[in-house]
C-alpha cells in the first residue's frame, strides 16, 4: 500500500491511526524477534510521555547494573548480523556520539523499569505536534538523543513533510552538526531512520515520499544484528480500520 498524504486531514485523525498502527507494528513485530524479545506499546520511557513502541528483552539485570541499556553484540542471540546482510536502505551514515566520554550501560542504571525487563530499542512515530513549534521539535530531537545516549537504539518514522524547523527532514534535525551535508533528495521529503546506539553511533536513512510503499527498515537488537520491521503490513492493517470518509479524503488525486 502507498503511503498517504497525511497533511489532508487534522492531527487528530492521524493521531488515532497512529495509535493502530503501533499496535500493528508491536504484533508484527513480535512474530520476528528472536526468542527472549517482547515488543510493547506503552506512554512513558525515559520520563516521557507519549505513544511509542518499546523492545525488551527478558534477562535479569548484572549486579553492578552493567546489565541495562543495549545488548552488546557477543551476547545476543537471533536477529539478522549486518556484516552478513547490510540493511538496505538509501544511505547509511556514521558519527561519534556527541557525548563518547559516556558509559552507556553504566548509565543506563537510574532508569530502570519496574517489570525487570530492560528496554532495547524504542520506535517512534512522528506526529504533527513533534513539529508544530521550535521548542517541540527541540524536545523530540534531544528525547532521541538522550535514548541513543542511553545505549538504546531507535527508529524514527516520519511521513510529514519538513518545516521550517527541519527544512533537511528529521534525521538532520536529530543529529545537527553531525549530519554534515546530509540533505533531503528532490521529491522524496519523508524520512525513515534507524539509530545504532554506541560510541559511534549509525544512522540508516530511508527517503520516502507519498504514493510510495514503506521500506522494510532495521531495528537493532544490539551494535551487529537487527530484526526487519513489518512497516508496510502493519500501516496496511492499521490503514484498513480507518473510517471510510477519512479514506476518501485520503486517496483523492493530488490536485
Amino acid at each position: 500500500m502507498p503511503v498517504h498524504d497525511w497533511t489532508r486531514v487534522d492531527a487528530g485523525i492521524f493521531h488515532d491511526f497512529h495509535t493502530m498502527w503501533l499496535v500493528s507494528l508491536r504484533n508484527g513485530l513480535r512474530r520476528v524477534l528472536p526468542p527472549g524479545y517482547t515488543a510493547m506499546t506503552e506512554q512513558r520511557a525515559l520520563d516521557y510521555e507519549l505513544d511509542i513502541l518499546t523492545l525488551r528483552q527478558h534477562r535479569v539485570p548484572e549486579q553492578d547494573g552493567s546489565g541495562n541499556g543495549s545488548v552488546p553484540s557477543e551476547e545476543t542471540n537471533g536477529g539478522i548480523s549486518v556484516a552478513a546482510a547490510p540493511p538496505k536502505v538509501l544511505l547509511s551514515r556514521t558519527a561519534p556520539s556527541p557525548s563518547p566520554e559516556l558509559d552507556y550501560r553504566r548509565r543506563w542504571i537510574a532508569i530502570r523499569h519496574v517489570s525487570g525487563k530492560r528496554v532495547v530499542a524504542i520506535v517512534e512515530v512522528v506526529s504533527p505536534g513533534n513539529k508544530s513549534s521550535q521548542d517541540a521539535i527541540r524536545a523530540f530531537t534531544a528525547k532521541v538523543v538522550e535514548w541513543l545516549g542511553l545505549g538504546v537504539h531507535v527508529l524514527v518514522i516520519d511521513l510529514f513533510p519538513p518545516t521550517a524547523r527541519d527544512p533537511q527532514g528529521i534525521h538532520q534535525a536529530i543529529w545537527g552538526e553531525r549530519a554534515g551535508d546530509y540533505a533531503l533528495p528532490s521529491g522524496r521529503p519523508l524520512t525513515l531512520v534507524s539509530y545504532v546506539a554506541g560510541q559511534n553511533q549509525r544512522a540508516y536513512i530511508q527517503p520516502i515520499a507519498v504514493g510510495e510503499a514503506l521500506a522494510e527498515m532495521p531495528l537493532f537488537l544490539s551494535e551487529e544484528r537487527y530484526v526487519p520491521v513489518p512497516l508496510e503490513p502493519s500501516y496496511s492493517a492499521a490503514f484498513a480500520e480507518v473510517d471510510e470518509d477519512v479514506k476518501e479524503i485520503l486517496a483523492a488525486p493530488s490536485r
